[in-house]
């Protein structure tokens, strides 16, 4: 059944096709509705407030969020956003995830090697520009101009400034283009992070639910010169219990929605995309669970790829149950309904519009024919190995140095290339027998999907097995080895070519596979759908103007709602948990389990002290680590995660459901002065 036809249903759905309603939208920076939020709230948000906000909220690195919160360069951020950095500083005898890290003073404070934070400083309209870029073109062509351009004007606004990083981003999916600067910070440094057992309590059984008991809080530092950077603009801090009903707004840089999907699109995600997504990270979650269960360091090894693997499995989850709620999808298309009926009774508009709906449609069948292999040869190459990752990331990055800027894939460019290198060469320890298991995962589903009489499968395997294969190319490789992968950054091509390493050979050898599967895709499915939906932009603008905010795209956004729970299936769910619940809810054995420093430190806590809240902001992946805001510009918490109905936020708001979940300004610092002793952030925190 066609979900479109089904008639609106009675639920009210804001959605972004349509203007959007109170507390719905991942507003930008310079579209945020002020004049709303102030009536709304009874607040007294001007530019100046804005601009704080702006100055102080942080995109890093790992895909995360963040906010700068004194004056020498204290950042907060979430637990979960920290674990590469935690794992990577741990050794055998110093497993920071199990006891946290704590240092007593500024000096014990370590770099998060490859880490990048960045500030917005800039945006810029530069719509014209690469529209013009694409005119008259079709397909491939179409998709290259404009990377052409976009990458020629981040190369120009970033001449000469090596401290600031530019980037060109499509809003409204091609409606309008905007060049982002920023400024950036690669001397990123670990400040404070509790034990696992404490940043994510409840594991993934708790994950995407509500209510929850975890500190997943940590905090970082900006260093330059060896020393703490001077940050006067930053956030101001409420170590009090935050309140039911009040205004918080969200400041974080969330990954990706696709509310401005069709009908037709979000079919295909909910019939070819979702379960393929789904297929593969169930068994790799299996096979990662089964690794861990060996022994206490391969539980060690696996755990930061295996919760990984469980986010994102659960997240689809969600999307999932979403597409197919029939009053959720008749919102979705009602407000589709809404904005093709306003372009038909504007006759010049439509003529001018054309049918994108139509056309978008008539892609689908290429996108389900296409999709698996662009899934397995390029988006997924390698299935998460880092040493393979290094691997394709040295060899491209070679070849694609050779090539004139215009003519590189975007990843490439040269405003992007600083990052790369960092992230590549940093000394940051990786487990062999972890990498066997995704490589030959990844080599095992990619030859089950497209089959072995698909003529890419012999290319890629020859005549061995997915698991010979996997275990020749890690046993033999030196990727490992920081100084190596430098050496062959550095050397180039040549060096790239004359190597030996097994994995370097095998990715010349085979890269290309995805190569092609990314040309015909944007051939045939992403140049079109690109031209289609730069028209729907236009109708959209046209009959709504600027009262849109566009697609979250892993730039900065702000979000805005109210502390409260809320009611569903008759269960009403209270907006704070408290320490005290946590102790309720402990079973003693994991991931129920109190850490032992919170057991020591009970009889000095206070049990009413609100842990963690739900908030009816409009966040997603990528706003974890987002500050938490009041209106007086003061952090009350970090984001940390959504609940499980809130998974449909990716196609569209709904406020009966829809909540962040965010841990307390209150939580943290009882914890840090009564849990672990950590006065000194404490006492940096408020001022002291």
């Amino acid at each position: 059944m066609r979900l479109k036809s089904i008639a609106a249903s009675a639920l009210v759905l804001a959605f972004a096709a349509s203007p959007a309603a109170a507390e719905e939208g991942m507003w930008t920076y310079d579209n945020f509705p002020i004049a709303r939020v102030n009536q709304t709230y009874g607040a007294n948000i001007d530019q100046a407030w804005l601009d704080r906000v702006r100055a102080a909220s942080i995109r890093l690195s790992t895909g995360c969020s963040a906010s700068i919160v004194s004056n020498e360069g204290l950042v907060l951020t979430n637990n979960h956003c920290v674990e590469s950095c935690v794992q990577n500083l741990s050794t055998a005898d110093n497993q920071y995830a199990q006891t946290g890290f704590l240092p007593a003073s500024r000096d014990e404070e370590l770099r998060c090697q490859g880490m990048q934070a960045e500030v917005l400083i800039s945006i810029e309209d530069v719509t014209e520009r690469v529209r013009a870029a694409g005119e008259g073109l079709e397909g491939r062509a179409f998709t290259q101009a404009r990377d052409a351009m976009m990458a020629a004007i981040e190369t120009e606004a970033c001449a000469g400034r090596t401290e600031l990083r530019c980037q060109v981003v499509s809003l409204y999916r091609g409606g309008q283009f905007k060049l982002y600067t920023y400024e950036k910070y690669e001397d990123v440094r670990l400040a404070f992070a509790p034990e696992e057992a404490a940043g994510s309590f409840g594991g993934d059984l708790d994950n995407f639910n509500f209510p929850r008991f975890s500190l997943d809080a940590a905090f970082l530092r900006l260093y330059a010169d060896g020393r703490p950077m001077q940050t006067p603009t930053h956030l101001g801090w409420d170590a009090g219990p935050p309140q039911a009903g009040e205004l918080v707004v969200v400041s974080g840089s969330p990954g990706a929605t696709q509310r401005l999907l069709t009908m037709e699109q979000l079919e295909t995600v909910r019939d070819v995309v979702l379960p393929l997504d789904q297929l593969t990270r169930s068994e790799l979650r299996g096979r990662l669970i089964r690794y861990a269960a060996e022994g206490e360091e391969q539980a060690f090894i696996a755990g930061s790829t295996l919760s990984g693997v469980e986010n994102s499995y659960k997240r689809g989850r969600g999307q999932a149950r979403a597409l197919i709620d029939m009053e959720f999808m008749a919102g979705r298309a009602a407000a589709e309904q809404d904005l093709r009926d306003r372009v038909a009774a504007d006759p010049a508009l439509a003529e001018r519009i054309g049918d994108p709906w139509g056309e978008i449609a008539a892609l689908q069948d290429d996108y389900a024919e296409l999709y698996p292999a662009y899934f397995f040869l390029e988006g997924r190459a390698g299935g998460g190995s880092q040493l393979y990752s290094w691997a394709r990331t040295l060899v491209r990055a070679a070849r694609e140095r050779e090539r004139p800027a215009a003519e590189r894939l975007p990843e490439y460019s040269d405003s992007r290339l600083g990052l790369l290198r960092a992230q590549t060469v940093a000394a940051n320890p990786t487990y062999p027998e972890l990498n066997e298991i995704q490589l030959e995962w990844w080599l095992s589903k990619t030859r089950e999907i497209l089959t072995v009489d698909d003529p890419r499968i012999r290319p890629l395997l020859g005549d061995e097995s997915p698991e010979g294969l996997a275990e020749r190319l890690i046993a033999g490789t030196s990727l490992a080895d920081p100084a190596v992968r430098e050496a062959l950054w550095d050397g180039g091509l040549a060096a790239v070519e004359a190597s030996d390493d097994p994995l370097i050979r095998f990715v010349l050898a085979t890269e290309t596979l995805g190569r092609e599967a990314r040309a015909e895709w944007e051939e045939r499915v992403e140049g079109p759908t690109d031209r289609a939906a730069e028209r729907l932009a236009e109708a959209r603008f046209a009959v709504y103007g600027d009262t849109l905010y566009p697609d979250a795209t892993r730039t900065p956004r702000l979000t805005f709602g109210r502390v409260e729970g809320w009611t569903y299936d008759g269960r009403t769910v209270e907006p704070f948990t408290t320490f005290g619940g946590l102790f309720e809810r402990a079973t003693g054995a994991h991931p129920f389990e109190v850490a032992p420093r919170w057991r020591a430190a009970r009889d000095e806590l206070d049990m009413d002290t609100r842990f963690n809240m739900a908030v009816s902001t409009d966040t997603i992946g990528g706003n974890s680590g987002s500050p938490a805001i009041n209106a007086d510009g003061e952090v009350i918490g970090a984001n940390f995660d959504s609940t499980f109905l809130g998974q449909r936020n990716a196609f569209g708001y709904d406020p009966n459901v829809n909540r962040s979940v965010i841990v307390t300004a209150q939580a943290i610092t009882a914890a840090l002065r009564d849990v672990y002793g950590m006065d000194r952030i404490a006492d940096e925190l408020e001022g002291r």
